[in-house]
């Protein structure tokens, strides 16, 4: 299973709305072949193991999620895992999705031996933004990326945030674009590094991220390269209901959709109605610290840099307090070095549902 976790993860930034799902054939604990889907709309894992397979015949198939049961832009897997005469299937997760789950009963029905469970929560913390918009599609799956120095500043007391981290961590942070929906940043951050929030690292997106800026009552200096760029890469900026005449009036001409939100929890509403099922919140502190007061934060990746600034502008601001034994604790579902950096990455909690 942790073979075909880690094959899935290939299939990054080039399968959404799909899972990520790696698989692997086994007999007699010996690998027969192994697969993963790679692209949308392409074959999914378990049909690329059995096309490298010789004979499949009486083997296991691991996979990290049910084998599903309709026909889509593919057919079964479960009847492909039928027909190639597989004799016992182990997979991590139930696929909750109601059109394509249902896998297991039909292979059962078939006479193949079903496990599941195995490698349950890797499989659930690789596949989170995926399980979201199944189990609560209301509002997108958010992951928040910091990049602080050992005491947790963003930027030193000057306002440089350029670079905290090393290149591995900011090669890191393009592969983590590739596979979110949309990238967010607030005004400030905005307006004080002019970021462009394209992907330009090892993953070419499928769909290139739309670009997010929560701005509340702020207007974006047109000389910025979100605001520039707008036309080649959506770029959405939420204000208050009171300020959306005057930034549209601020735009005009300018290929940028201003929406009108009342609160965070509104503007990511409105994002999940346009189809945008995970975002990637980059920064900065005001409103790490917003989201995160309003518990709009599923996931945080972490990158510390191995140096101290003293002072500057905080990652995380005052929130409202919380007693010790009222904390909730967080799940580290990840955590390892990027170059001289340490990533940590930790879920709010992960979504599961049960079989």
């Amino acid at each position: 299973m942790a073979r075909a976790l880690e094959l899935a993860r290939r299939g990054w930034g080039r399968v959404a709305p799909n899972p990520l799902v790696g698989a692997v054939l086994v007999r007699e604990g010996r690998l027969l072949a192994e697969g993963y889907h790679a692209e949308f709309g392409g074959e999914h894992a378990e049909i690329r193991a059995l096309g490298d397979c010789a004979d499949p015949s009486g083997a296991t198939c691991v996979v990290t999620l049910e084998p599903c049961a309709h026909h889509g832009k593919t057919p079964p897997c479960a009847d492909a895992l039928v027909a190639a005469g597989v004799a016992r299937v182990v997979f991590a997760l139930p696929d909750p999705d109601p059109v394509a789950g249902g896998g297991a009963a039909r292979l059962r029905q078939a006479g193949i031996e079903v496990a599941e469970g195995v490698g349950r929560l890797d499989a659930a913390a690789l596949n989170a933004p995926f399980l979201w918009s199944r189990l609560r599609p209301e509002r997108p799956f958010v992951a928040l990326k910091m990049a602080t120095s050992l005491d947790g500043f963003v930027a030193d007391r000057s306002g440089a945030s350029q670079w905290i981290s090393g290149p591995d961590a900011r090669e890191y942070a393009h592969w983590l674009r590739a596979g979110f929906d949309a990238v967010a940043v607030g005004r400030g951050t905005a307006v004080a590094d002019d970021p462009a929030l394209t992907v330009r690292g090892s993953v070419a997106p499928r769909v290139a991220p739309t670009r997010v800026v929560f701005a509340r009552d702020g207007e974006l200096p047109q000389t910025l390269k979100l605001v520039r760029t707008a036309r080649d890469q959506r770029t959405v900026i939420f204000v208050r209901p009171e300020a959306e005449a005057r930034v549209r009036r601020s735009l005009a001409g300018r290929e940028v959709a201003v929406r009108a939100a009342s609160d965070l929890g509104a503007a990511l509403r409105d994002l999940a109605a346009q189809g945008v099922a995970s975002i990637l919140v980059e920064g900065g502190g005001t409103l790490a610290t917003a989201l995160l007061d309003a518990d709009l934060v599923d996931r945080v990746h972490w990158i510390q840099a191995p140096r101290w600034l003293g002072d500057g502008r905080r990652a995380f601001g005052r929130r409202t307090p919380t007693a010790l034994g009222d904390a909730r604790a967080w799940t580290v579902t990840e955590r390892r070095a990027l170059g001289p950096d340490t990533l940590l990455v930790i879920d709010r909690e992960l979504c599961l549902r049960e079989s």
